[in-house]
């Protein structure tokens, strides 16, 4: 354990720092709230239903409540302001209404009435507040002076408004008179919140507005911008995913390090046993010597855990995985966490490598120690062939099955696998050393037979080394070309399904309606076809469990059997009117052409919506088609992501009377949509870089460890004649054994995950693998593994033999 100490504190230390980032994640979306600002004077904002909650079927068990919340604004009718009035205490209630204007500038800015700006507050810094339908206050940061007119976008082509006046800099804005931003807004008799000025009860408040929601405190920023609470389950379960894998690593690793350090103190502890010492109190130093280093070590870990969160959170703001706004939480509690996981971690691990060497009889224990023994405990044979089997199991369901089910069963597939490699290692290092040490005799007679024997015989101690770096290699692999495959599927599938010959696209918020129709009226335009894109809820049937689950969503318009090919399988989008639904095969379940489907929409409107299709592309188009104008009314914004036009006809004439609007060709659409796409994938390059170099860092130690443990039997070669060189020549073929069979185990547990994986997603098992990527895993697991071998021999190797 003395020669331990460095490599299990520097293990612990960086798998608390890991699980405890992880936590920093989990809290932060536990506790995520959008900051209040709009609605900062406002103590009570009533709205609509912000989720939705349902009763599910569970596979055998009763039925259980699911919630997931709302990703659009859910409206509210202005009538139950006059109610809300009535309430003691309330001394006023404002209709706020929110919608996207566009300037000239071809800058975005957000729409209210006036009376709105009071729950800020804005104050005038110039002119004054507006009063005729043609004027509008802008911001200060517009950079435009009172009385100069700008030309205005919204949900049509730009009009004409006075600037009637400034108010100071804070978030975007353009206040209109109140009747003009209720036609703007384009909603009559709703809004998307009602804000209650005064001290009223807030029971009071609730019983005034039945079946709406009273939102106090930090709930109120959630009003002002869903985004955030939108984003806080998949937050959470992709925080949980990354706590898993971390705490399952964190085992591998740790759990190997210490098994080493054991096995080089083998000697020590049969000695103890012979002189009498009980198996628990050989347990118990062992356990004392491990927390010596566990606790700073997990102390240390926590505190730096804090600072490694905050960065990551950091770093996913900016890159746009976290919505603005999403915030964040730093507590001691997951610095807590991942001190005491950790610490239960490292003495688990050492009460389970004790075992052997603590119940050896006395007699037997120092004969124990001479030779290691060549057979695995029947426990941990039967153990790992369970876990291949689980691995087998998730193999051939994820094979058997396809989208978000087959999906979700790679992650277990991969780390089954690993367990199971972390059990049977030894086995496998045997194999190895016959068919790597074959080679390697085949190379150099003399040491690559040296080589071949030092392997075969210290198996355990082979088998500690090849699981951190089969982990290493299985563990990249598949985050990395998983997620190109992704892409690459996904590519694919909108490219297939694109019919158009153009694209008509905005650089503001979204296009107006009447875009479509503009183009829809030019000669050599055949069809164009408005996509609208949302977020519906939709019970999904998974593991035989049904599930709440969030579905990419798209509402299209007419003509779209002429732009669009989501390659149908029964049904036609002809018939897409209405109340009616496509949905993709990966989601359709038992539901078919002529099935009632019951959907929730962006703003959590129920439908019971009649099955006309049923589709292959469901990746690339999004998994359910709805039409345009059942979309358009349950959005916030009502605007068209993009138009598809079938044709080559000049567009310009269409795209010049609106600002920020032009027409890309279909390669050059499908190029922006992929680097989206590649944008939503980052999560993953956080996690390998996170959890990938936590691992090389245990490979790096681990192999450093055995190196260092060895020493006696490297003095006992150059004692007995062999050169320096020639035992330096035979730990490099060793290494290449070594690290050869954990880096084909590595690439055989990626292989059969990614082809799994490609298969669910692309129907074909072939991956998207980069051979710039993979050559760098492989040598950055290879290079580092074999200087943590030869540096530390070399070392040892300086000193004369005496």
């Amino acid at each position: 354990m003395r020669r331990a100490f460095v490599g299990i504190f520097a293990a612990l230390l960086f798998a608390a720092a890991l699980v405890g980032a992880c936590g920093v994640l989990l809290e932060s979306a536990w506790r995520a709230h959008a900051p209040v600002e709009r609605y900062g004077a406002a103590p009570t904002v009533v709205t609509g239903p912000r989720s939705v909650a349902v009763k599910m079927k569970q596979l055998g068990d009763a039925p259980a409540e699911q919630s997931r919340p709302l990703t659009e604004p859910s409206r509210v009718p202005v009538a139950v302001a006059d109610r809300l009035r009535d309430v003691p205490g309330v001394k006023g209630v404002v209709a706020d209404v929110s919608f996207p204007v566009l300037l000239s500038s071809g800058r975005t800015v957000t729409g209210h009435g006036w009376e709105s700006a009071a729950l800020r507050p804005y104050l005038l810094s110039a002119g004054r507040a507006p009063r005729a339908a043609d004027e509008v206050v802008l911001s200060r940061s517009a950079g435009v002076a009172v009385g100069a007119t700008v030309q205005v976008q919204t949900n049509g082509t730009p009009r004409p408004y006075r600037v009637s006046g400034l108010v100071a800099d804070g978030p975007g804005a353009a206040f209109f008179t109140p009747g003009t931003a209720a036609a703007l807004y384009g909603h009559p008799g709703q809004a998307d919140a009602l804000a209650v000025i005064g001290d009223a009860d807030e029971n009071a408040l609730r019983k005034a507005a039945p079946g709406l929601t009273v939102a106090t405190g930090a709930a109120r920023g959630d009003v002002e911008n869903p985004a955030v609470a939108a984003a806080a389950p998949d937050i959470l379960q992709m925080g949980a995913s990354l706590g898993g894998v971390a705490v399952m690593t964190a085992l591998v690793v740790v759990g190997g390090l210490i098994v080493l350090s054991v096995r080089e103190r083998g000697r020590e502890f049969a000695m103890l046993r012979a002189i009498g010492a009980t198996p628990w109190q050989v347990r118990g130093q062992l356990v004392r010597e491990t927390l010596k280093a566990g606790v700073p070590a997990a102390l240390a870990g926590g505190a730096l855990s804090l600072v490694l969160g905050a960065a990551m959170h950091g770093v996913m703001v900016c890159k746009g995985v976290l919505p603005d706004g999403f915030g964040l939480s730093l507590t001691p509690l997951p610095a807590l966490a991942a001190v005491a996981i950790t610490l239960l971690a490292a003495v688990g691990t050492a009460l389970i490598a004790s075992l052997r060497v603590s119940r050896i009889r006395p007699v037997e224990a120092l004969g124990e120690t001479a030779v290691e023994s060549a057979d695995l405990p029947r426990w941990r044979v039967i153990t790992g062939v369970v876990f291949l089997v689980i691995g087998v199991n998730a193999l051939g369901f994820s094979t058997a099955s396809s989208g978000s089910a087959a999906i979700a069963a790679i992650g277990g597939l991969v780390m089954s696998l690993i367990v199971a490699t972390a059990f049977l290692g030894p086995l496998l290092a045997r194999y190895g050393s016959r068919i790597l040490g074959g080679a390697a005799q085949a190379a150099a007679p003399v040491t690559g037979r040296l080589a071949r024997h030092s392997a075969a015989a210290a198996a355990l101690r082979a088998g500690s080394v090849i699981t951190p770096v089969a982990l290493a290699v299985a563990f990249a692999g598949t985050q990395l070309f998983a997620q190109t495959t992704l892409v690459q599927a996904t590519t694919e599938q909108a490219a297939a399904g694109n019919r158009a010959d153009q694209v008509v696209v905005s650089a503001g918020p979204g296009l107006p309606t009447d875009v479509a129709e503009a183009a829809r009226r030019l000669p050599g335009v055949p069809a164009a076809t408005p996509v609208n894109r949302t977020t519906v809820l939709m019970k999904v049937k998974e593991l035989g469990d049904e599930t709440l689950t969030s579905l990419p969503a798209r509402g299209i318009g007419a003509s779209a059997d002429a732009t669009l090919d989501p390659g149908v399988t029964s049904g036609s989008l002809r018939d897409l009117r209405g109340n009616t639904v496509a949905l993709g095969s990966d989601v359709a379940g038992g539901l078919h052409v002529g099935s009632t489907a019951r959907l929730w929409l962006g703003d959590g409107t129920r439908i019971d919506a009649r099955v006309v299709a049923v589709y292959e592309r469901g990746l690339g188009l999004g998994n359910v088609l709805l039409p345009h104008d059942l979309v358009a009314a349950h959005s916030s914004t009502g605007l068209d992501d993009h138009v598809l036009v079938r044709g080559k006809a000049d567009l310009s004439s269409v795209t010049s009377a609106y600002t920020g609007v032009q027409a890309v060709d279909r390669d050059a659409y499908g190029a922006s949509l992929s680097q989206e796409i590649r944008l939503q994938g980052f999560f993953n390059k956080v996690v390998v870089a996170a959890i990938g170099g936590f691992i090389l860092i245990g490979v790096v130690t681990t192999l450093a460890l055995a190196t260092a443990a060895r020493r006696r039997e490297l003095r006992l070669l150059r004692l007995v004649g062999t050169t320096r060189r020639q035992v330096l020549r035979m730990l490099h073929l060793e290494a290449g054994i070594v690290l050869g069979t954990g880096i084909v185990i590595g690439v055989a547990i990626a292989a059969v995950t990614l082809m799994t994986f490609a298969f669910a997603v692309r129907g074909l098992p072939l991956p998207t693998i980069s051979p710039v990527a993979c050559a760098t895993v492989l040598l950055a697991v290879a290079g580092s593994g074999a200087a943590a071998i030869v540096v530390p021999a070399r070392l040892m190797l300086r000193r004369r033999t005496s």
